[in-house]
């Protein structure tokens, strides 16, 4: 997708993997058509949310009906998947301000139809460049702030973004539309408004504190003192003046003008409120740390599981290793011919495995050195896979694999080793997109915890991430995910790209921290081995293995589950995450392409308050 200069538009059962539960038999029917893009309107959309659309003509699905519909007007105006990626997430900027924005960072995985190849942009936030080692020690008791809600709350967690940046590459690298074009639709909904639903309150009311803590924040999500009520209008005129006028002056507005500055005094000198008691402690960005950042190009991860060629994310991404050398493993062993506890023991225990080698060995490259070809080695994972015993749990946690040294062969036994600390935050939202040319996008993007850092850059109406807890809290030499200036911290999200004989198959991702990986996991084993629709596979019950002593799952796969899986050993326990109203992992979006064109786009039926799909031309 050669970037063109642009002209303007028109924005506006017996059971497999997981418990399939009633929902998959919905979900199995005939979609409902999308609903038709907004016309220029002067109020908020009160769209019911569509989880699956099925169609022609180019898809989306994100969690939200204003992203998917920016998204979906943009490919019926003549725009691709990037220019829609871009527009659906500008949006989400503003109805999800607490899981994304341009305050925050993130992953962008391509599939270019033209040259058949998978792109990524590394658009992770970094640290400043006066980040210190012991930034998250309390000088005044000389052991580490509270994690939430004194540290995540601070100065001192705010990772320099690079959302913009990373909508500025692509754009300009493989788009067709400029980022003031793309801009367009969020700022329109950001402007007349957006229906406040039971997710946005109860996100605002869980960080009413937090929120509290600064008077930026205080004064726009916090009106009148609480949160906006269900039902109501959220309008944040503020956002909208600052994409207008990063639209007028372009990403330069953010990283080096005024709005720097602004950006900048909101790390180092927070608004506190003389009522908080919350520390709120400083950081140390400065406009030089902005100016300097970059985006990073890189090469996806590839491993060939079944036939099917599965592209993620590298580092400093653990997504796309992790995810890989868990399917490497689980290639040893035919899961379509175990009985469903054996194949859900045997996906409990590889991606254990490949969360024990991701905690030792993975890390920023730019300052780790990562094996990543050894963890993607399919040698690797046949040794890995010796630990796997028929009906016996491992000991958890298992100790890492040796990448130095490794054979294939089983002659190491397993060994007990120890818990990776898990600081990332369950929040974070995913898009995915598809247009008529059959270029594919799958993006991650995140403010890291629900609500980020709790700072709002005051009269910009973005928060700033929290994202530099996703570092190790205590300093430790041999830590890969160790805190250094100018580096990335460890992520797990994982926008992942599947081609069956050099041609796309699926896209998917989701949010919520060390889950994610787990969740696209779990999806693609349901989908390519255990036989279920991408509907079906998304909408299953999940568990998440991440080599700890014991594994949270959703209540309904306990229920499902439990009992069997407890006598070979695995310890489950169910899940109860903040911000949404049930017990869940995960919010995932995906898109399944056929070979006649026909696209079958797929969100949450129910976690996170349910998802939005649309596609271009609905089937009728």
């Amino acid at each position: 997708m050669k970037h063109r200069p642009s002209t303007r538009r028109t924005a506006a059962a017996t059971l497999s993997l997981g418990l399939c539960t009633a929902v998959c038999t919905v979900l199995a029917a005939p979609a409902p058509a999308a609903p038709a893009p907004a016309p220029a309107a002067q109020g908020p959309r009160t769209d019911t949310k569509v989880p699956t659309a099925v169609g022609r003509g180019g898809a989306v699905s994100t969690v939200d009906p204003e992203a998917t519909r920016a998204g979906l007007q943009v490919l019926k105006d003549g725009g691709n998947a990037v220019d829609a990626a871009v527009a659906a997430a500008a949006t989400l900027g503003v109805t999800e301000p607490y899981s994304a924005g341009i305050g925050g960072g993130g992953y962008f995985v391509l599939y270019d139809a033209k040259s058949g190849k998978v792109r990524t942009i590394d658009g992770r936030e970094t640290a400043p460049a006066k980040m210190r080692r012991d930034a998250f020690i309390d000088p005044a008791t000389g052991k580490p702030w509270n994690f939430a809600p004194e540290l995540v709350t601070s100065g001192v967690s705010v990772g320099v973004p690079g959302t913009l940046a990373t909508w500025d590459k692509a754009l300009r690298k493989w788009g067709r539309w400029s980022l003031g074009e793309a801009l367009a639709p969020a700022t329109k909904v950001a402007q007349r408004g957006f229906i406040v639903d039971e997710t946005f309150h109860n996100q605002t009311t869980e960080n009413a504190v937090r929120f509290a803590a600064t008077k930026a924040s205080r004064r726009l999500w916090l009106p009148g003192g609480s949160a906006p009520r269900v039902g109501s209008v959220f309008r944040n005129p503020d956002l909208a003046a600052t994409y207008r006028q990063i639209a007028r002056d372009g990403v330069s507005a953010f990283y080096q003008g005024k709005m720097a500055g602004e950006i900048v005094r909101a790390v180092r000198d927070p608004d506190k409120t003389r009522s908080t008691e919350l520390p709120v402690p400083a950081g140390r960005m400065t406009r030089k740390d902005l100016k300097g950042y970059q985006v990073a190009l890189q090469r996806p991860t590839r491993v060939d599981y079944r036939g099917y060629d599965v592209y993620g994310m590298a580092p400093s991404s653990s997504g796309g290793s992790t995810v890989g050398e868990a399917l490497n493993i689980l290639e040893r062993y035919d899961l379509r011919s175990m009985s469903v506890t054996d194949a859900l023991h045997h996906y409990l225990e590889a991606s254990s495995l490949a969360f024990a080698d991701r905690g030792k060995y993975v890390g920023d490259p730019a300052y780790v050195d990562v094996p990543l070809s050894d963890l993607l080695s399919d040698t690797f994972a046949a040794e890995r896979a010796c630990a796997i015993k028929p009906g016996v749990a491992l000991p958890k946690p298992t100790a890492a694999g040796n990448t130095a040294s490794y054979d294939g062969s089983c002659s190491t036994p397993a060994a007990r080793g120890e818990a990776d600390a898990d600081t990332e935050n369950l929040s974070t939202t995913n898009l995915t997109v598809v247009d008529r040319w059959g270029n594919v996008v799958e993006y991650t993007l995140t403010i890291e915890q629900t609500g980020g850092s709790g700072i709002t850059v005051p009269g910009r109406g973005f928060l700033l991430n929290n994202e530099l807890t996703d570092f190790s809290v205590v300093y430790d030499a041999s830590d890969p995910n160790r805190i250094q200036p100018g580096k990335r911290p460890r992520s797990s999200m994982s926008p992942t790209i599947v081609l069956k004989d050099g041609r796309p198959f699926l896209a998917l991702g989701s949010p919520g921290g060390s889950t994610i990986i787990t969740t696209v996991l779990q999806t693609l084993v349901n989908r390519i081995d255990l036989g279920m629709s991408i509907e079906q596979a998304l909408a299953a019950p999940r568990v998440s293995p991440r080599n700890g002593a014991e594994t949270v799952a959703e209540p309904a796969f306990v229920t499902a589950y439990g009992a069997a899986l407890s006598g070979y050993g695995h310890k489950l326990v169910a899940a109860a995450p903040p911000s949404y109203p049930q017990s869940e992992i995960g919010a995932a979006t995906a898109i399944e392409l056929s070979g006649t064109r026909r696209l079958t786009a797929v969100s949450e039926p129910t976690r996170r308050g349910g998802g939005a799909a649309g596609v271009v031309t609905p089937r009728r």
